[in-house]
């Protein structure tokens, strides 16, 4: 039994896109800035995988010999006009989006808010683009006195929904999200609703693992479909399975961190059955790169390398590992948004090829199809198959 499994490092780009500046994001390397800032980063084990000899990456994270390199290195470009978690997630999977989702950079339109206000039975406070760790600093306190859940946008195409627990209990935060999901539709249509409850007093606010994702469908079927509609199996761990609103997956689990991911996979890679693993990680995006913090980040990409080894360990003789980002998140950047970048691909297995230097993908979707092409299913997205060069 053939499996696949794909890691992605969320946010985790390695330089800018040639069209970036179109994106509104200037000089912007999500790797390199947090090699910069954090020099003594340790992460042997991803060295080894050829990250740092990856075109344009800092060679200081890189093997100094080319025999050393366990895995197969290159970067891929994004064609989808977009730079958010979706837009990546998807043609990742063979589903190139060509018109982007709607954003709300000045917030919702009066109209939506107050047929939404209307559905929910309460007014809502916000509705403005927001950092969610700082809106709950400066609105928390009047939520808590009120009851009325803060809602806020960024440059992404996302409805956010903020409520401390004990006032808005994570279910009902739930609730509510599916009902803007549902009046979000036609012109209003965002990529995801997403939940993001809290916990605190008196300022001090923390956000919980509760959060969760309400995402539109793909529109058409992607590399979950394919390798479904095979007969094999498809795990969502993390938040894979909001964003592909459940489509092509047969079992799902979510994660309360990075960690926690990571030791999921594991546990899933121990157990027997032939398909694919999709994995997020997302505490490198939503933690570190949007909160602006380097070190913080550094700190995140050790943790998972130190993980590697057991990773590796663990898959069976007949499984490949495929660790990529969806899109950028310069932590050294202005503002609080994803960064259009190159995102990296390392692909190892015990019984593929080491050190091949896959150069620049014209795709992220390339991706998608080496993976279908590696499983043997009918493949019916964009992207070209590299499985011919590390075999």
């Amino acid at each position: 039994m053939k499996r696949a499994t794909l890691i992605v490092l969320d946010s985790l780009g390695v330089g800018q896109m040639p069209d970036a500046e179109k994106f509104g994001d200037v000089d912007v390397d999500t790797l390199g800035h947090i090699v910069e800032t954090v020099p003594d980063i340790h992460i042997e084990h991803l060295k080894d995988f050829g990250m740092g000899n990856i075109d344009g990456v800092d060679p200081a994270v890189g093997c100094e010999e080319d025999s050393c390199i366990l895995a197969n290195y290159g970067k891929a470009r994004e064609v989808s006009n977009g730079k958010d978690t979706i837009t990546g997630h998807w043609e990742l999977a063979g589903l190139i989006t060509e018109v982007p989702f709607v954003t709300f950079h000045e917030g919702f339109p009066r109209e939506f808010i107050k047929k939404f206000e209307e559905e929910i039975g309460t007014e809502v406070l916000g509705n403005y683009a927001a950092s969610g760790t700082e809106i709950i600093k400066v609105l928390g306190p009047e939520h808590i006195a009120t009851g009325k859940p803060i809602v806020y946008t960024s440059n992404d195409s996302v409805f956010q929904i903020t409520a401390h627990e004990e006032v808005i209990p994570p279910e009902r935060l739930w609730e509510i999200c599916r009902i803007a999901r549902r009046l979000l539709v036609g012109e209003w249509q965002v990529g995801r609703v997403i939940a993001r409850p809290f916990i605190g007093k008196d300022g001090d606010y923390t956000r919980t693992a509760n959060r969760r994702d309400f995402a539109v469908s793909p529109p058409s079927p992607t590399l979950l479909d394919n390798v479904k509609d095979a007969g094999q199996t498809v795990w969502a761990v993390g938040k894979i399975e909001d964003i592909f609103n459940k489509q092509g997956v047969t079992d799902a689990v979510h994660t309360q961190s990075n960690e926690d991911g990571i030791l999921k996979t594991i546990d899933l890679l121990k157990e027997e059955f032939g398909g694919f693993i999709f994995t997020n990680l997302v505490d490198f995006d939503a933690k570190f790169g949007h909160r602006r913090d380097p070190v913080g980040y550094a700190r995140a990409i050790e943790e998972f390398d130190r993980y590697l080894p057991e990773i590796m360990e663990t898959m069976k003789d007949e499984d490949i590992l495929v660790l990529c980002a969806d899109h950028g998140n310069d932590p050294t950047n202005i503002g609080f948004d994803h960064t259009r970048e190159y995102i990296p691909v390392m692909v190892y297995g015990k019984s593929l090829k080491q050190g091949v230097d896959l150069g620049v993908l014209d795709s992220f979707a390339d991706i998608g199809a080496t993976i279908a092409d590696y499983l043997g299913v009918k493949y019916t997205g964009a992207g070209k198959s590299f499985l011919g060069r590390i075999v």
